[in-house]
């Protein structure tokens, strides 16, 4: 289980809702400990490639196995493995959590994707959290800025819509069991520009700041 405090050199900001906490950790996914780990897919779900290359390699040959499964079960029925805007849930296996999610955020490096960005960034965090309700437990979740890494999202625009969602579903009319959303990442460029958008409009945001209750 993930501690609930982290090193002050770790922690860029916390922000704290009604039903749990969010904090900006800025460090290595694969390290993290948590219930649910989370990762950002390709469709084909073939872990070749970014940050979600490195889930792969640190998780073990069985994370392989097991998405080459759901990609062949799902080819037979003439589906795309996870397309993109859904997500599909695996066993975490060497990663420090017992369940891990793999989430298809919208590629950016593709016209047709980048054209209908802030959309499917939703349908993908939304799909997210679908698969979060059926997991237990699910207190502690660890996860990337989806569509940050090699997906190229455009940081500033992807930095407010982020924490407008994950906010937004902490601090709903629904308590979704989550009580520590981590995001994780080494994207200084996005940390940089969350650092502006927070700035500009943290009083319009879910919830109240809590960094100072972590230092």
């Amino acid at each position: 289980m993930a501690p609930l405090r982290q090193r002050m050199v770790d922690l860029f900001l916390a922000r704290t809702c009604r039903h749990g906490n969010m904090r900006v950790i800025i460090g290595d996914l694969w390290k993290t400990e948590g219930d649910v780990l989370v990762t950002g897919a390709n469709n084909r779900l073939a872990g070749r490639e970014g940050l979600d290359e490195l889930m792969h390699q640190h998780s073990g040959e069985d994370l392989r196995a097991a998405c080459a499964e759901i990609a062949s079960v799902r080819r037979k029925k003439n589906l795309q493995p996870c397309p993109v805007g859904t997500a599909v849930t695996t066993d975490a296996f060497d990663l420090p959590a017992k369940r891990l999610i793999h989430v298809v955020s919208p590629d950016c490096r593709r016209p047709n994707q980048d054209e209908a960005r802030r959309e499917l960034l939703r349908q993908a965090y939304d799909s997210m959290f679908e698969q979060l309700l059926q997991i237990e437990p699910r207190k502690v979740v660890v996860a990337p800025p989806l569509s940050m890494d090699i997906f190229a999202y455009p940081h500033r625009e992807g930095a407010r819509l982020s924490m407008e969602i994950i906010l937004g579903w902490l601090d709903g009319e629904e308590d979704i069991g989550v009580r520590d959303y981590i995001m994780v990442t080494r994207e200084m460029n996005f940390i940089n520009n969350l650092r502006t958008v927070y700035r500009e409009g943290e009083d319009q945001l879910p919830g109240h700041d809590s960094t100072r209750d972590y230092r």
